[in-house]
């Protein structure tokens, strides 16, 4: 790609960048949120046009202007939210729109082997007949790249692929990625989790505010250095230094269950406290948070908000005993994407928001305005859609409207997930403001540094249950909290 530019109303997403891939060869793509870097797989994929530069596969010049064109030129994406119909079987998607017919029927046992070629070529065992919505995520993310493979794909993106894997399916994604390169095929590697890139790039291009800073071979870079390229500026540690002085108790729960999921959960979290909960996918700890707050219903356990016995029989009663919660799926949960900035940020605070009658638009503008200022959130306005903002700023937007209830326990569940290194310390810096407050924080987190670096006092669940506390964090390890976690 060659001085490849493209633009959206008030915003130079990209910006004369140039970017080269070879046969057989892992490109790391790395920049913060925002800096240009999902603009420049979408001209790729055939998504945007551009404004301006041009395109060369195999060196012949070539235009994209539609996804069914890139994908006639050997060019797949798989973007982190899958393109998978769930209600379809796994062959049914990977021949959607390709189907092999006769005669105006289906040949579904031609498919069928087809698929479970493609599935011996990447090592992978899944029944072609199986609904998508049936599989797990890592079974989803083979779909994926079997289906780029079905359309004999030269180049391959892969946008944030083990944002929801475990560490298991990850390194078996690893494994994937490897044998793929091996057989010649070029593979654009977008992820926020440096030590992944490491593993599996052979260069690194870092992308900032639209423009190239630089590509190197991954064997010239640390991590401190590739820090450094990607938000500007040397980042003296990963974690904020904080001296916590814990207050009374805001919050306790004994005794939660639900069904299998949550079992005989307790645990308190004082004023000015980061609780951090650790644990395996499916530990149940985003399952325990939702209860507290209201979203599902215990079949028993008690809640208590400043020793006060709660009920809470939905999220409008927790919100209202001053309890919110950043969900884990911020576009699916957090946020309306078809709504503006504004609106989303008023969501949770129509009570202030309304006079007698009306909503003041007026003062819901104003009041996001000044949050946008204050959080650093990069967008063309209070009107811009919430669906075109980076996930950085679509994190940061739900960070404000919580904010603005000021309310005394504050839930984070995965709040830096897809979420680049210079806002992860900015969203960090945040926490422990907020605990600074005397409020108390609990962080549900799957990457065990961030958990160590911010946590005063750490919970660990394994299959719906509390396995363990640790409480003196500054002197422990990941291996601590794993040989809990796979009790």
């Amino acid at each position: 790609m060659c001085r490849i530019n493209k633009s959206f109303p008030g915003v130079h997403a990209i910006e004369n960048v140039s970017i080269k891939l070879h046969h057989g060869e892992v490109l790391g793509l790395l920049g913060e949120n925002g800096a240009g870097k999902s603009t420049l797989i979408k001209v790729v994929g055939g998504a945007h046009l551009p404004d301006s530069g041009k395109i060369l596969i195999e060196g012949q010049s070539v235009e994209i202007p539609s996804p069914a064109i890139a994908q006639q030129l050997g060019v797949s994406i798989i973007y982190q939210e899958f393109n998978l119909i769930a209600d379809l079987t796994v062959r049914e998607n990977i021949f959607l729109g390709r189907e092999k017919t006769r005669m105006g029927f289906v040949r579904a046992a031609e498919e069928q082997r087809a698929t479970q070629e493609l599935f011996g070529k990447i090592g992978i065992n899944i029944d072609p007949n199986a609904r998508c919505g049936e599989l797990t995520v890592a079974q989803q993310q083979t779909v994926e790249i079997a289906k780029a493979l079905s359309v004999n794909a030269k180049i391959i993106v892969m946008d944030e692929p083990t944002a929801t894997l475990t560490a298991q399916e990850a390194g078996r994604l690893f494994t994937i990625i490897r044998d793929l390169k091996s057989h010649g095929l070029g593979i654009i590697y977008i992820s926020h989790r440096l030590e992944e890139v490491f593993e599996v790039a052979d260069r690194v291009m870092v992308l900032r505010d639209g423009e190239h800073v630089g590509t190197e071979d991954i064997d010239n870079l640390n991590r401190e250095r590739l820090i450094e390229m990607m938000v500007g500026r040397p980042v003296d540690s990963e974690f904020p230094q904080r001296s916590a002085s814990p207050g009374h108790e805001r919050l306790r729960v004994e005794g939660l269950c639900r069904g299998q999921e949550v079992r005989n959960v307790s645990f308190s979290v004082r004023a000015g406290e980061i609780l951090g909960f650790a644990g395996l996918v499916g530990a149940g700890r985003t399952e325990t948070m939702r209860l507290v707050f209201g979203a599902d219903t215990p079949d028993s356990g008690r809640i208590f908000i400043n020793g006060v016995d709660a009920e809470i029989h939905g999220p409008d009663d927790a919100i209202r005993m001053g309890i919110c919660l950043l969900t884990e799926d911020r576009k699916g949960q957090g946020l309306v994407l078809i709504h503006s900035c504004r609106e989303n940020y008023g969501l949770p605070n129509l009570d202030r928001l309304i006079g007698r009658v009306f909503l003041n638009r007026r003062k819901e503008r104003r009041e996001f305005c000044e949050f946008a200022e204050s959080l650093r959130i990069k967008t063309s306005g209070p009107e811009q859609l919430i669906m075109n903002l980076s996930g950085g700023n679509q994190q940061k937007v739900v960070i404000a409207k919580w904010l603005a209830r000021n309310t005394d326990i504050i839930i984070f569940d995965e709040p830096t997930r897809g979420i680049d290194v210079g806002t992860k310390y900015e969203i960090y810096l945040l926490m422990n403001r907020l605990a600074g407050e005397d409020k108390a924080v609990i962080m549900i987190s799957s990457e065990l540094p961030e958990i160590l670096g911010l946590s005063d006092r750490i919970i660990v669940m394994h299959e719906g249950r509390v396995k363990g506390q640790i409480t003196d964090v500054a002197n422990a390890t990941q291996e601590d909290i794993l040989s809990m976690a796979i009790a």
